[in-house]
């Protein structure tokens, strides 16, 4: 099989020849990404590659904790994350990361090392699908996932809005982030969440659109939804809640304290 290979960080130079090699070498798909917290986002959520290659160099805090935003994609996605660094921006990637799992690979990188670390990724994977082909036993743990923390889904076609909402609510709730209503259905027939923060204006399909489907879907009916919008909406908004009743609107971009204050007076 070809992995797809996320490849990002601040050393341009080194992440560029990692990705040249790959795709020579070996012929796997590479995209490159920079490294701010909304372009990782992004596209982890668009692109689901099996491996994160991280390119340190001359890191800060600051730049380390971006890499962050990758931390609840990375652990849903069963994604393999490889840091390439020396032994100071290792230490300042340790101190500040939340990241739960990586593997250290040292520069001047070794190819041969990278190469092994992926054909066993590869193996695993393969291993993984051939077992699940070869026989299927379901078991359904009622109790999984009831962390006790309320469940958020917020739909948004901007990932910035997106990144500063998870961040704002990731403390107190479970946040999972979609950019678009088919999205939002997709995962509305996996899990219903306890309320769904919804973008107003997107393109496609619109948030009025996507709350009509919500309410004429059997078992969706139910779940509490709050449109987000910018000022410019703001009247159409409100003519939207007489019409289809959602339990009321946010304006972006919200404090915290909105958030979790309209958050807490739906949900209690």
């Amino acid at each position: 099989m070809l992995l797809k290979i996320l490849v990002t960080g601040k050393n341009r130079k080194v992440a560029s020849d990692i990705s040249e090699h790959l795709e020579t070498d070996r012929g796997y798909v590479t995209i490159k990404c920079d490294p701010n917290k909304t372009a990782l986002f992004d596209t982890l959520i668009s692109e689901l590659p099996k491996v994160v290659i991280i390119c340190l160099g001359d890191e800060t805090s600051a730049t380390v904790q971006a890499y962050n935003v990758m931390r609840s994609a990375l652990r849903q996605g069963n994604i393999t994350t490889i840091v390439v660094t020396n032994n100071e921006d290792e230490k300042m990637f340790i101190n500040h990361t939340e990241l739960e799992r990586v593997f250290f690979l040292s520069r001047p990188v070794s190819l041969f090392a990278l190469y092994e670390k992926l054909t066993e990724i590869e193996k695993t994977i393969e291993n993984a699908r051939d077992n699940n082909l070869a026989a299927f036993r379901e078991y359904v743990n009622e109790d999984a996932g009831k962390s006790g923390r309320k469940q958020i889904l917020v739909v948004d076609d901007d990932t910035e809005q997106l990144v500063h909402i998870k961040e704002q609510l990731e403390e107190f709730y479970d946040v999972t982030c979609v950019k678009s209503g088919e999205a939002a259905f997709k995962y509305l027939v996996r899990k219903i969440p306890d309320i769904i923060l919804l973008d107003y204006l997107m393109p496609t399909m619109d948030g009025p659109e996507v709350l009509r489907n919500i309410h004429d879907t059997a078992g969706w009916e139910d779940i509490p939804v709050v449109f987000l919008t910018g000022m410019a909406e703001k009247n159409k908004v409100l003519k939207t809640l007489a019409e289809l009743k959602p339990q009321g609107y946010i304006v972006k971009p919200a404090k915290k304290s909105e958030l979790v204050a309209k958050i807490i007076d739906i949900l209690g």
